[in-house]
């Protein structure tokens, strides 16, 4: 025991050092005032105050639009793409599950600009217009783009866990739905549907996560004009320098993805209990 207690110190150490102390200064910095000042500092809760004003109100409102319509954007198609894979081998699956999970190895600053060639005003789309005659049109900075670009982005986090709730599903059941009458409509509604909601919940959980705190695709394909979540944190820590408020508003974010880890393990659990595991 002693011995595995010596392996892990280091690590210890080094997870005290990069995120402990630097949760614990957010922290500090959320309920202070006086910015970069620690010595005269002063405890507050107006820093968390400061969120209900309008103009951050309506920052709130937006991520959780885009966000929301992101999501029921990604359910549709990520459930019909994992529902797909599964027709296939299981070998053949893998390989399918490997193609949607490539995008996520390039940069996400790298897929944006792809995006901006394709959307801009002289992009490959528009270029394609002209062929057939058609008149151009203005992708760019507008929720339209935003939105292709967190779908882009956060796609594969739907279909994974999709995925992996439909393929654990035992085809004995699909075929005894058959055999009692069901058809494919009423098999895929009642079995295969059904026994898939943890992967669902869990999908829309990861992915309306990811939307709501992303500031790169906001700030690119939206031209700096959509202030979403991850973008008010960025602009109060880089431009504004009002580390207080920026702190205050990362912990509200914070607890927005505890309260969704908790949902997601909360489903895990009745799963795995419906199981009988």
């Amino acid at each position: 025991m002693k011995y595995y207690t010596k392996l892990i110190r280091p690590y210890l150490i080094w997870s005290i050092v990069i995120i402990l102390i630097p949760l614990l200064l957010i922290i500090l910095y959320s309920v202070t005032t006086g910015g970069n000042d620690l010595v005269n500092i002063q405890f507050t809760l107006e820093n968390f105050k400061k969120i209900g004003e309008p103009i951050y109100f309506e920052v709130l409102k937006k991520s959780f639009a885009l966000g929301f319509l992101s999501v029921i954007i990604c359910l549709i198609l990520g459930y019909i793409l994992a529902y797909i894979i599964t027709k296939f081998k299981d070998s053949v699956q893998d390989l399918l599950i490997l193609l949607v999970t490539i995008p996520m190895w390039i940069n996400t600053l790298l897929r944006t600009y792809a995006w901006i060639s394709l959307l801009s005003d002289n992009g490959l789309i528009n270029s394609f217009f002209g062929l057939f005659g058609l008149t151009p049109k203005t992708f760019m900075y507008t929720d339209f783009a935003v939105v292709i670009g967190l779908i882009s982005d956060i796609l594969p986090f739907m279909v994974i866990p999709i995925h992996t709730s439909i393929r654990k599903i035992d085809h004995s059941l699909i075929e005894a739905s058959h055999d009692l009458g069901a058809n494919n409509i009423q098999t895929f509604i009642n079995v295969i549907l059904k026994m898939s909601i943890p992967g669902v919940i869990n999908g829309i959980m990861m992915t309306f996560l990811l939307a709501i705190s992303t500031f790169v695709i906001p700030k690119l394909l939206g031209g700096g004009q959509y202030m979403l979540i991850g973008n008010l944190i960025e602009n109060q820590f880089i431009s504004v320098g009002n580390w207080n408020f920026g702190s205050a508003t990362s912990i509200i974010l914070t607890v927005i993805i505890l309260i969704g880890l908790t949902l997601m393990k909360r489903f895990d659990k009745d799963e795995k209990e419906d199981q009988g595991e």
